[in-house]
């Protein structure tokens, strides 16, 4: 099934250039070879390698590694998926119009027959994962994230995958309503303002608001991008860092194209159209390392309070730079968080405006990959709370 596609991202064309990537992607299958074959796996390196130029290279390595950065354990990928029964499935019907429209994220050229396989287990995937979770509720876009999984993985190991995600990552979006949504969608226009503010008050001006980001949000980029290479690639990062760091990636593609913004009339409908037609030649490298940089500059911690008077779930569990190296409890983690937390609000008020020197390639990704493994700790710390089970250590988070 992964044959019927290219793989991974894209590689310079050909002379000195090409020779020198080829060079560099041989060292990284090498070093993501011997991250796999440690014990325990070296996660860290592994979201290291995932967030680093080229990502994870192919959809073989990402069968490998994508289950390691969400922490699925072995015996839940070898589970087999169960059937559902679709006649009695309240979202039945909705997911089946959306899976039929999806027709152009399958790859150019795939026999009817192939796609119509794998559709009926895109379909199945998806109302496994609602059914074992009666907590989440599908939206519209939902799909665009599983398939891709799909695409990559197979139905087994998307089916593990998906759950995890859409329990971690995505649980935002799946809430009875859109709060949460817009919360995350609230942070754009800060990150923006950081770093442009002329580019945020132009926005401002023309009332655009965020709702053209939102596809890119709830899809992971998925719906909007044509080349799937490039939709990997985003996987690949945004698997290896922070749940908020899709909306990082938003604000880049908005500063990118300032000269656009600017060059376009000031006007709501004008400004919209504009930034909700992504260009599809992005240089997406370069945009990632730039997002991976807001990230460090303007963490989610001191962005919350310019977004709202309250945190996402993913995000409020989140501690930003040096959790996963202290291997604390999540009760403790979290008592702390309560104690620092009006210290660092102080902080982020007193500091209206922030200079921060840009970090060096290997440190960033560095740090961002601490990130990254303190995703699956602070999921823990929110079960803490709401369902007082005992932490349970063992998990592979520190490697």
């Amino acid at each position: 099934m992964n044959k019927s596609r290219r793989d991974g991202a894209s590689s310079p064309a050909n002379g000195r250039q090409g020779n020198d990537w080829d060079t560099r992607r041989k060292r990284k299958i090498a070093d993501i070879t011997q991250a796999l074959s440690v014990s325990p796996v070296d996660v860290a390196a592994l979201r290291r390698m995932a967030i680093s130029e080229g990502g994870l290279l192919t959809d073989e390595i990402r069968c490998q590694v994508w289950p390691r950065l969400l922490n699925v354990p072995p015996h839940v990928l070898e589970q087999e998926p169960e059937k559902v029964d679709r006649e009695d499935n309240k979202d039945y019907n909705q997911v089946l119009l959306d899976v039929q429209r999806s027709l152009r994220r399958f790859p150019p050229g795939m026999p009817d027959e192939q796609r119509e396989g794998l559709q009926e287990e895109l379909i199945d995937i998806i109302l496994v994962v609602l059914k074992r979770n009666p907590q989440l509720h599908y939206y519209q876009g939902y799909h665009d994230i599983v398939v891709t999984f799909l695409l990559v993985l197979g139905e087994r190991l998307a089916t593990a995958l998906v759950e995890k995600l859409s329990t971690h990552h995505l649980r935002d979006f799946m809430d009875p309503t859109m709060d949460n949504t817009k919360h995350i969608l609230n942070y754009l226009m800060p990150i923006i303002e950081r770093v442009n503010p002329e580019v945020h008050d132009f926005m401002q001006q023309a009332e655009v608001g965020t709702v053209f980001a939102l596809s890119w949000l709830i899809t992971w980029f998925g719906h909007v991008l044509s080349d799937f290479r490039h939709v990997v690639r985003l996987y690949d990062f945004f698997l290896a860092c922070h749940p908020l760091m899709p909306i990082y990636f938003a604000a880049v593609i908005v500063l990118y194209r300032e000269e656009e913004v600017f060059e376009c009339e000031c006007d709501m409908a004008m400004v919209h159209h504009l930034l909700s037609q992504i260009p599809q030649d992005l240089p997406y490298e370069t945009l990632i390392s730039r997002a991976g940089d807001l990230f460090v500059q303007f963490p989610p911690s001191e962005m919350a309070r310019e977004a709202a008077s309250h945190d996402s779930m993913a995000a409020i569990t989140f501690k930003d730079f040096d959790l996963a190296s202290t291997q604390q409890r999540p009760d403790s983690v979290l008592r702390r968080r309560r104690k620092q937390k009006q210290a660092a609000l102080e902080r982020s008020a007193a500091n209206a405006v922030v200079t921060v020197a840009q970090p060096s390639a290997a440190r960033r990704f560095v740090r961002l990959a601490v990130m990254g493994l303190t995703v699956a700790l602070g999921a823990a710390a929110l079960a803490v709370v709401n369902s007082a089970l005992q932490w349970a250590p063992k998990l592979d988070l520190f490697p």
